[in-house]
């Protein structure tokens, strides 16, 4: 038999062996050690691209369709699906799931994306950049397990960059920040070590800021619609609709979303602590544990302001948040409570009303 030396050669290499589609997705061994050898033969798994108000778009290996929504999934989850009855059977247990309050009255949360493993929080270097806010998508991040990376946008358009990543870095000396251009190469250049093939992350932030053109910047196309800001408030224009999953060739998984225009947290008491780890450590030490870091006496973290020792206005951010989380989070508790009783009523009455 004649032996292949060809990859040996000069010019020679052998061929990278074709990704499965799941692979290209992001399937890892944290996914399949949920299964048993019949359940990844008989129900394949397929992975949430995109969810739209009735319906989910879902990819797999051989399969790339629009179901009925199931199992209540978001961007990024992984489920179990049954050729012959074409329906989800499972939902994957998540490394990860990104939530808010969900906007409106009813204290309701939305989900936002499952299983990413880095998220980009995306600001520019100009009027949209907000500390206030880019805290909020930190804490969101903390409470999900997921890592974060501070992006600072537009940075060819600004005369200032080093205080803008100076301000950013305020917030935490172990996140990363990131100045770039993203219509260069900057994006391939300094985001690789976070995009590597069978990752999947996020670019978080408001509209405008170029999560889509950095989206865009990754995979070597111009497939997703962009958009400038306005000129007088540098305020973005909305060009993603839709939560979606891109497929980068030979890279990572990368989930573009669209501007959130509220922010609310809910049930992320540990984010929030990890971003302003120096503050709770203050609060443990305070004389009453329901201390509001007001007036009380015997508070350690308003003596520590006293002193000198803490940011006022970066005190004040800590304190909203925490009232804000505090809030959302009793009012859904409240909630899912009044509907338990609900529930064993109605549950109640079906038992005790006569048959005809």
């Amino acid at each position: 038999m004649t032996k292949d030396y060809s990859a040996f050669l000069p010019g020679g290499s052998t061929p990278k062996p074709e990704r499965s589609t799941i692979d290209a997705l992001g399937w890892q061994a944290f996914f399949s050690a949920q299964l048993s050898v019949e359940e990844l033969t008989d129900t394949p798994p397929i992975r949430v691209t995109q969810v739209h108000r009735n319906t989910l778009r879902i990819m797999g290996n051989g399969i790339d369709d629009t179901i009925p929504h199931a199992f209540e999934a978001t961007v990024g989850d992984w489920l179990l699906f049954d050729a012959k009855s074409y329906k989800p059977t499972r939902l994957l247990e998540r490394k990860s799931l990104i939530k808010r309050r969900a906007p409106g009255h009813d204290r309701s949360i939305q989900l936002i994306a499952a299983n990413i493993e880095t998220a980009f929080v995306t600001t520019s270097c100009n009027a949209d950049f907000n500390i206030a806010r880019l805290e909020r998508y930190i804490a969101l991040a903390f409470e999900a397990e997921i890592d974060p990376v501070i992006l600072l946008t537009k940075s060819d358009m600004s005369d200032d960059t080093e205080t803008y990543i100076a301000q950013a870095q305020t917030i935490s000396p172990e996140i990363p920040v990131i100045a770039l251009d993203a219509r260069n190469s900057d994006p391939r250049d300094k985001l690789a070590p976070w995009c590597k093939p069978g990752r999947t992350v996020a670019f978080l932030g408001s509209s405008g800021v170029g999560k889509s053109t950095l989206t865009n910047a990754l995979a070597g196309s111009d497939d997703i619609a962009t958009a400038g800001i306005r000129e007088d408030d540098a305020r973005g224009r909305h060009t993603t609709t839709s939560r979606q999953l891109h497929i980068i060739k030979d890279g990572c998984v990368v989930l573009d979303t669209p501007g959130m225009r509220e922010l609310q947290l809910t049930d992320a008491t540990s984010g929030i602590e990890e971003v302003f780890a120096d503050l709770h450590d203050l609060s443990t030490q305070c004389k009453f544990n329901d201390c509001k870091h007001d007036t009380e006496p015997g508070c350690a973290v308003t003596a520590a302001l006293d002193r000198g020792e803490i940011d006022a206005p970066r005190m004040a951010r800590w304190r909203k948040l925490m009232a804000e989380e505090e809030f959302n989070s009793a009012s859904l508790a409240q909630r899912k409570s009044k509907d338990k009783v609900l529930g064993k009523t109605i549950k109640q009455i079906k038992k005790t009303k006569p048959r005809k």
